[in-house]
């Protein structure tokens, strides 16, 4: 049975995992985490054995140790999207940018990333290590979903957090590409392919079609709720009150694992600059009818 890899983000269980798995190209990591779990990671998983390294997306709970992988293993092919395929090259903006919204924290959080050599990125396409892959935008512009030939789907975060086997869904809406038209259009897409599983890197495997559906379309309620809450003027302060307040009802035995995974505070500050920026928008557009 599928499980992710515990990486023990600052010690705690169950807050980032990665995948190791088997395609018909060769052993391949399914996301490495940050820079800061690398350790973790190298005692985990024989990296010499792994041959390809299938990016989700390029924030660095999720790629920030790519670099450190490929040095490790000259050998890797690094599959990500060709929008965050320059980032994995030179991070500088990744790192300046994950800085704004991180400060002082970052290092002892994430760490920086290492520059993983031109030669060793190939940006994805229709398959990857001989999985389906298919742009998944919406938390983030540059992420992309994989599927094998079991049914798995590989969603980072494109569906949305789940401590399993909790049943509460978080949809991580961090700055700064957030899009919410996207992210609808990237529901559908995973209903499409009506995956038996999804390998989630926060954190577990959720299993069986129908169980799936209904992650999904939880995912995607629970975005509208958040979504509305903040267009309706909600504070930083309310929205995290809020959610807070959501996660108790839910009485889900995991919830501390939750925050950790996925600040509430980093969803606001997604969506609020989500709707600010539209607003800038359609103010543009109106005024040059």
């Amino acid at each position: 049975m599928l499980q992710p890899v515990d990486l023990l983000h600052q010690g705690l269980e169950r807050v980032i995992g990665v995948y190791r798995i088997e395609t018909s190209e060769g052993p391949a990591l399914f996301d490495c985490g940050p820079a800061t779990c690398f350790e973790r990671l190298r005692e985990a998983v024989d990296l010499t054995e792994i041959r390809h390294l299938l990016l989700s997306h390029i924030h660095l709970d999720h790629a920030g140790a790519a670099g450190h992988v490929v040095r490790e293993n000259p050998e890797i092919t690094v599959h990500v999207s060709d929008v965050g395929a320059p980032h994995v090259v030179d991070p500088e903006r990744l790192i300046n940018s994950a800085r704004r919204l991180y400060g002082d924290t970052l290092d002892t959080l994430y760490g920086e990333p290492l520059p993983v050599p031109p030669e060793n990125v190939e940006v994805v396409w229709d398959t990857a290590a001989g999985l389906k892959s298919f742009p998944a935008p919406g938390h983030a512009s540059h992420h992309v979903c994989y599927l094998d030939k079991e049914g798995t789907l590989f969603a980072g975060d494109a569906t949305g957090v789940r401590i399993m086997p909790g049943r509460h869904i978080l949809p991580h809406a961090p700055p700064p590409d957030i899009d919410l038209e996207a992210w609808e259009q990237t529901f559908d897409e995973v209903l499409l392919h009506q995956p038996a599983r999804l390998a989630l890197i926060h954190f577990g495997v959720v299993e069986g079609t129908e169980e799936v559906a209904e992650h999904v379309e939880r995912a995607r309620e629970y975005l509208a709720v958040w979504a509305k809450r903040v267009e309706d003027g909600m504070t930083e302060d309310e929205f995290v009150a809020a959610a807070e307040a959501d996660l108790a009802a839910s009485e889900d035995t995991d919830a501390p694992y939750y925050q950790r995974a996925a600040p509430f505070e980093q969803s606001y500050l997604g969506l609020e600059r989500y709707w600010r920026k539209k607003g800038e928008r359609d103010a543009g557009a109106a005024a040059s009818a």
